[in-house]
């Protein structure tokens, strides 16, 4: 391949020989090409006069000089037949855009983008360009959400101030300077009805071809379809009523591996470190594996992309009485790894659809010019390498898409809302519809049993049947073809009305199938073949099934699953004898219902939590005790009270068969959502949450087992397939889409605000890599920034090297005669010994120490008995201790502590070298009188009774920090005097299984797959037990003073 030197091609596009010989045959050879630049010709270069210039020259210049290149790959870079040692130099370079009369955009854009790194700010400054100190004032202007009216203001008063600088005087100006990094994004008019686009052949036409719809805007009169007048932009042209903001894929990709910052990122999917065999990353799990296998020629090539889909709505004016949607479509290139896989920096905006209405069923229409996209990748483009400095053919391929359970629906067009809502059961699904709450209802579970279970034969227990059915089987692509085979779908919000239709009748197409069309997705030649299509959200499942249990465990009214209706579906099935209503419509209160004093512990146990900083939001604010409700969860916040709260707060507030059953169910959302996850234990946490799901059933109603309930059987064949939840859920999809919303400053033209946004900051994000020394959103410390202080080079080795960072104020402190002497054999006795520090280490710290409040470490943030719970210490010890008095062998082993930090010191040793202690009072974990694990599992300590006072010579009140892991405490309610532990993670760390050994700070209060808790359904009761009156009011009413309602 090299560079085909006809003016078509313009030295840029990498041609094979016989092609560029017919290339030069129809348009004849440049003939003031006479230097060979791009075919191996160099240039002597004279020896500069004053060297040292010309280093510092270079050295501001270099920088932007590489961004250009990169962003561009125009001119000057070695082609794949080209010789590394043969690269022109820069003089060679600017000869290119005047090689033809009229240079394209393109080649202009380079060249004065080239000019700009070149000229220094003013006249004698060595530090910067004028591309240099444009991108870095336009970096902060993103960075801190800068108006382009205050940025205006800036720049006139720079340019006012500096009169011989190279700063433009105007907004404009500098994005017309900056948008030269950028690249360019497509606007094609739609059918407002979303029937069609306009473009290809159709881009000339002035009305819909299926609904006739004009394309253009009209005024109409107010409250009125009367068309008024044509709606005229300034430039004369009508205005399309609808338009698509689409960003084209290909050069995005493209600028990966051209780019010398990212190139080497994206093969780490391959040459990326996998000792333990653990599910990291999706590269691990079988949809990838498979893929590998099927496709071998595409999987070779470690360059080839794996992408992954997102899309879902969202209002862009923040007010919900406002009904306006507008539907992002996101790309993420599953390449990088974990530790920059799903952050916003790497999302690629691949288009907008426009709101107000959302697309539904008609988003494929929207999504044809991003398929056309697809299948080109997949055949390959050409593609500069920055790391091997040659040109390469790059693949690409969609695995999967990620939405909620609605978008699902929309993108593989499965009907989510009937009796055959779930995706993964397929045809094989039971339908069941409850007769008077008129739900449908998602029982069965036992069909995931062994077929020998016992619960398969209960008849009276779950919903009055024998189950001896098998779980259904995983449907492939060519079976869901079969499927589609005469599904027909016309596109468009216009559709022919044939007469009413009552409420819940349904279409003759919908009783054949509950396939609504043929998705787009299938145009893909792969797509068939893939494991995995459409990813479950795990996000939205845990708030859905949270909510259920929440609401219905408080007899919510509106809200809880438990009503009369619930109660007399089960009478007409015949099941739960207990809580069948009587004739007057009064029915018993069941025995997961709690009363209001449990009410009150329940609430007053999230009431009163704290949590670490960063860990969870406050809530508490969600929490009204007067009225003893819990509202305004977010995911989140359902996300913490589902895997941690929940069984903490209900172990007290219901009896053991209720809180057990649900602790198991706490305990599989935790272990599912792990960061890492053992392909072995696969089995072990199906099976799990197969009896958690059946005992569930024996308790909850059947009106309780909604799809969203029934949905989470399926989660772990999920993760199997692709790998750990955080790569497929919607958490990160939603903070992108919350980004988005924030670029929207004209609410006249949201869509608009959002490219506009968008643009610049994917320029500033390219930009922001060639940036050193400077804060970016790519170098950005994280929220609990621990990285030590520089090493000097001058220091010499040390037995305590520095770890972590103080944050805030520093004190001074006089140590007494006990606290030296406590912190002292701490650090002697927890260190091994360095021959060099020795000497310094036996003539003790100075009396004098520094004293702090916070203190980063190991990846989390420490600080002092605070109102937010970062003082909580854990730590293990190697302990030797006797079997019995008589016993005289020692027997090693590891003592967990529980501690809460109360002061952060740094002893200083003669100036040589400072430690960091942590002082604490510890809870007496080497006895029962401290510390104890309740019914369900937890970890529950006692403060009241420490293990020492810290007054003595023989107390160790002192760790060191780097010995020291985050937990925080949960207040038990019905006993003040005890709290449960809970482990905190570290954030932004990722244990890539180095150290196999290592300990696993992924804490479960709880076994995880083993003592499942198990009773005797068969002589349960499920009516409350609490011996109180009927009442005198109504059913409808929530009434809580008696057993009755």
């Amino acid at each position: 391949m090299i560079r085909c030197p006809c003016p078509k091609c313009g030295f840029r596009l990498l041609q094979n020989r016989e092609d560029a010989f017919d290339h030069l045959v129809i348009n004849p050879f440049l003939s003031t090409y006479t230097f060979w630049i791009h075919h191996g010709e160099r240039r002597e270069v004279e020896p500069s006069s004053d060297g040292q210039e010309d280093q510092s020259e270079q050295h501001f210049n270099a920088p932007m000089l590489d961004m250009v290149h990169d962003a561009f790959n125009f001119p000057g870079l070695p082609g794949p037949e080209e010789d590394s040692e043969n690269e022109p130099d820069g003089d060679a370079m600017d000869e290119l855009p005047n090689l033809y009369n009229e240079p394209s955009r393109e080649t202009r854009n380079f060249h004065d983008l080239l000019e700009d790194g070149k000229h220094e700010l003013y006249p004698g400054c060595s530090k910067f360009s004028k591309l240099s100190f444009l991108v870095r004032l336009y970096h902060i202007k993103s960075m801190c959400g800068v108006s382009d009216k205050a940025f205006g203001m800036i720049l006139e008063l720079l340019a006012d101030a500096f009169e011989h600088a190279r700063i433009p005087s105007t907004v404009h100006d500098a994005k017309k300077v900056i948008r030269r990094l950028g690249l360019e994004y497509k606007k094609i008019d739609a059918c407002p009805n979303d029937c069609m686009l306009y473009k290809g052949n159709d881009q000339e036409l002035t009305k819909c071809k299926q609904c006739g719809t004009s394309r253009w805007k009209h005024k109409t009169k107010k409250n009125s379809r009367v068309r008024i007048k044509m709606v005229v932009k300034k430039n004369g042209k009508p205005q399309a009523a609808k338009i698509l903001r689409y960003f084209p894929l290909i050069p995005r990709l493209q600028r990966l591996y051209m780019s010398s910052k990212t190139a080497v990122d994206m093969l780490w999917h391959k040459r990326g470190p996998n000792f333990d065999g653990m599910y990291r990353h999706p590269r691990n799990a079988k949809a990838w594996k498979s893929f590998d296998v099927r496709y071998p020629d595409f999987s070779r090539d470690p360059r080839s992309v794996r992408l992954a889909l997102a899309s879902d709505g969202f209002n862009p004016f923040g007010n919900m009485s406002s009904k306006y949607s507008i539907w992002p479509v996101v790309l993420i290139p599953y390449n990088m790894p974990p530790w920059i896989c799903m952050k916003p920096t790497l999302c690629i905006l691949s288009m907008i659809i426009a709101g107000p209405k959302m697309p539904g069923n008609d988003i494929d229409v929207y999504l044809e010019p991003l398929i056309n996209e697809l299948k080109q990748l997949w055949r390959g483009v050409e593609t500069y390498d920055a790391v091997e400095k040659k040109t390469f053919k790059m693949h690409a391929a969609l695995m999967w898409t990620i939405s909620d359970f609605p978008g699902l629906g929309n993108l593989s067009r499965w009907n989510t809302y009937g009796g055959r809502a779930c995706p993964a059961c397929n045809l094989d699904a039971e339908t069941n519809r409850l007769t008077h709450s008129q739900k449908w209802c998602f029982m069965g579970h036992r069909r995931f049993l062994n077929h020998d279970h016992k619960y398969r034969k209960d008849r009276y227990s779950f919903d009055g049947k024998i189950e001896d059915r098998g779980p259904p089987i995983r449907v492939s692509g060519r079976d869901i073809i079969r499927q589609l085979e005469g599904v027909h779908v016309q596109f468009g919000k216009v559709q022919s009305v044939t007469g009413k239709r009552t409420r819940g009748q349904q279409t003759p197409m919908q009783d054949e199938t509950p396939w609504k069309k043929r998705s787009i997705f299938f145009e893909l030649p792969y797509w068939e073949n893939n494991e995995l299509r459409h990813n479950l959200d795990v996000m939205h499942i845990e708030k859905n099934v949270c909510d259920n249990i929440v609401f219905t465990i408080m007899n919510e009214k509106g809200k809880s699953k438990d009503h009369i209706k619930a109660r007399r579906d089960l009478q007409s099935m015949g099941i739960k004898h207990d809580l069948w209503p009587r004739e007057d419509g009064k029915y018993p209160f069941a025995i997961f219902t709690m009363t209001n004093p449990q009410k009150e512990l329940f609430l007053r146990t999230i009431k009163n939590v704290i949590f670490p900083d960063g860990y969870a939001s406050n809530i508490s604010r969600c929490v009204d005790l007067r009225q003893r409700k819990l509202s305004g969860l977010k995911s989140h916040d359902c996300h913490i009270l589902m895997e941690y709260l929940l069984p903490i707060a209900l172990r007290n507030a219901l009896p053991l068969q209720v809180s057990s059953v649900l602790a198991d169910l706490s305990s599989f959302f935790r272990r599912l959502c792990s960061k890492s996850i053992d392909p072995q234990q696969l089995p072990l946490l199906q099976n799990h949450v197969v009896h958690t799901l059946c005992r569930m059933e024996t308790i909850f109603p059947p009106s309780f087992f909604t799809v969203m309930v029934h949905l989470t059987v399926h989660l772990v064949e999920e993760v199997r397939l692709g790998g750990p939840v955080h790569y497929r859920w919607m958490y990160p999809i939603e903070r992108y889409l919350c980004c988005l919303k924030q670029y929207v400053r004209n609410r006249s033209q949201p869509e608009g605000s959002i490219v506009e946004g968008y643009l610049s900051e994917e320029i500033l994000v390219f930009c922001s890599r060639y940036l050193d020394n400077v804060e970016s959103r790519i170098n950005r410390p994280s929220r609990v920034d621990d990285r030590p202080r520089e090493v000097m080079p001058d220091e010499s080795a040390t037995m305590f090297p520095e770890v972590g960072k103080a944050v805030g104020a520093t004190s001074f402190y006089t140590l007494t005669p006990v606290e030296k002497l406590q912190a002292h054999r701490h650090v002697t006795l927890g260190s091994s010994m360095h021959p060099n520090e020795l000497q310094w280490l036996a003539c003790g710290p100075n009396v004098q120490v520094s004293r702090y409040t916070s203190y980063n470490v190991n990846g989390f943030k420490f600080r002092t008995l605070l109102k937010t719970q970062n003082s909580g210490v854990y730590v293990t010890f190697d302990t030797r201790s006797y079997a019995s008095k008589r016993d005289s062998n020692v027997a090693v082993g590891s003592v967990s502590y529980y501690g809460k930090l109360v002061d952060i010191i740094e002893l200083n040793y003669s100036g040589q070298f400072t430690v960091i202690l942590f002082r604490c009072i510890w809870a007496n974990t080497t006895t029962g009188r401290s510390i104890k694990q309740d019914s369900l599992g937890h970890t529950v300590v006692n403060f009241s009774h420490p293990i020492h006072a810290g007054d003595r010579e023989d107390d160790e009140p002192y760790i060191l920090a780097s010995e020291a892991h985050l937990v925080y405490y949960v207040e038990d309610d019905a006993d003040k005097e005890w709290s449960v532990v809970i482990h905190v993670n570290p954030r932004d760390m990722f244990e890539m299984g180095e150290d196999i050994g290592q300990c696993n700070f992924e804490f479960s209060p709880q076994p995880i797959l083993t003592g499942l808790a198990e009773f005797d359904i068969e002589g349960l009761s499920l009516r409350r037990d609490d011996n109180l009156e009927e009442p005198t009011t109504d059913a409808i009413d929530n009434c809580d003073e008696a057993a009755y309602i």
